[in-house]
């Protein structure tokens, strides 16, 4: 066991180069799309579930950090109660370009990846398109009362300017949360349109006809739920990671370190001495070799999670087919300690499961649980 003395300084080592913040993204990381659905409702001037218009939509959009991103998104609207009919089968279509902010990560911080349920907030400004061709619109009779009337379809406006709020109640799905279920509550404005009273006692819509204004007789209500797919990132996962970083005070005290231990090894190479297995040159003779830092491999892991990342594959596959190697796995301090040895046992797997694919002799795979008092997520391999 002196051996693994060796692997778990040198592991404590390179965790110590680590600390948490977030990575920095590529360009193509961190962009999602998604679909939604369900009923609008004009705010006023009717009865609600007399009038309920059903959507559907799509939304493309990127985090640009794990609190703020920018989204792009289409609903389309298969009627335009209370309004006249428009005779076909989308009838309006808003556009909107949306500020999302999650609110969860902002006032909680982001642990490594998403949690389970986050709510996320969006506002932004649209444009809206109305289709068809209405069989009566709005002509005036005075300054104040319009009335409907049939009349040629050159003085119908069909766009106005939008403006949308809502609130996300998200759920993370999935062993790498890649997926999201979200239901959201929102309201929609038409920002310049006039709206009315009319002789026969209901409100009258002139689409994009005054001065800008958020007023509730110019707003839709709507209940939607959707799904969302995160693509993947450059880092491996569908989401943001955390990188470990240090000042140069902590810097050069690892080196200094590092220095220590290498010139313990020198001074005791007796401590650091493993037996291999006989290779029999002269008959009744063991081959010993000295283990050194060179002849590990360390192999780090994103937090609560044993699945390779692409660097991690990357080191691993510079160990050549049929050498001998022996795992250890360990974790960080956090969490429950009979979860941490599962854990730090999974990591061990992971490595030896991918080292066996390639024609590597895995010799031993042991998960050690926590090392230390830092940040330890990362499986060390001995190579023969």
């Amino acid at each position: 066991m002196k051996k693994l003395f060796l692997l778990f300084a040198a592991a404590l080592m390179a965790a110590g180069a680590q600390a948490q913040t977030v990575t920095e993204s590529k360009t193509f990381d961190n962009f999602y799309i998604g679909i939604n659905g369900g009923l609008a409702t004009k705010a006023t001037g009717h009865k609600w579930m007399n009038d309920l218009d059903p959507n559907a939509g799509l939304r493309i959009g990127r985090w640009f950090t794990p609190v703020f991103g920018l989204a792009v998104e289409g609903n389309a609207y298969f009627s335009n109660k209370p309004y006249k009919p428009t005779h076909t089968f989308v009838r309006f279509l808003n556009s909107s370009l949306l500020g999302t902010v999650n609110f969860t990560n902002w006032f909680g911080g982001y642990p490594g990846e998403p949690r389970t349920f986050e709510v996320v907030g969006l506002y932004g400004l649209g444009w809206g398109h109305l289709f068809g061709d209405p069989k009566n619109v709005l002509v005036p009779v005075d300054d104040y009362y319009y009335v409907v009337a049939p009349v040629t379809r050159q003085i119908i406006n069909r766009n106005n300017l939008t403006s949308k709020a809502a609130l996300d109640l998200v759920f993370n799905l999935g062993e790498e949360k890649a997926w999201q279920f979200y239901v959201e509550p929102s309201v929609t404005w038409g920002l310049n349109d006039v709206i009315t009273p009319s002789r026969q006692g209901t409100d009258l819509a002139v689409m994009g006809k005054s001065g800008l204004e958020y007023n509730i007789n110019k707003m839709y209500v709507q209940l939607n739920a959707g799904f969302i797919y995160k693509f993947k990132n450059s880092n491996g996962t569908h989401n943001f990671t955390v990188a470990r970083l240090r000042d140069q005070a902590e810097i050069d005290g690892l080196n200094a370190e590092i220095n220590r231990l290498r010139d313990e090894l020198a001074k005791k190479p007796r401590e650091i001495v493993k037996e291999v297995e006989v290779v029999k040159e002269v008959p009744g003779q063991n081959v010993v070799r000295e283990v050194k830092v060179e002849d590990l491999v360390f192999v780090t892991f994103a937090q609560g999670k044993s699945e390779l990342t692409a660097d991690a594959r990357k080191a691993l596959s510079n160990i050549q087919p049929g050498k001998h190697v022996q795992i250890v796995g360990t974790a960080s301090p956090e969490g429950n300690p009979e979860l941490n040895q599962k854990l730090s046992q999974a990591r061990a797997d992971a490595v030896a499961q991918y080292l066996l694919t390639r024609g590597v002799a895995v010799d031993e795979a042991t998960g050690k649980g926590v090392q230390g008092t830092t940040s330890n997520r990362l499986a060390v391999v001995y190579v023969k």
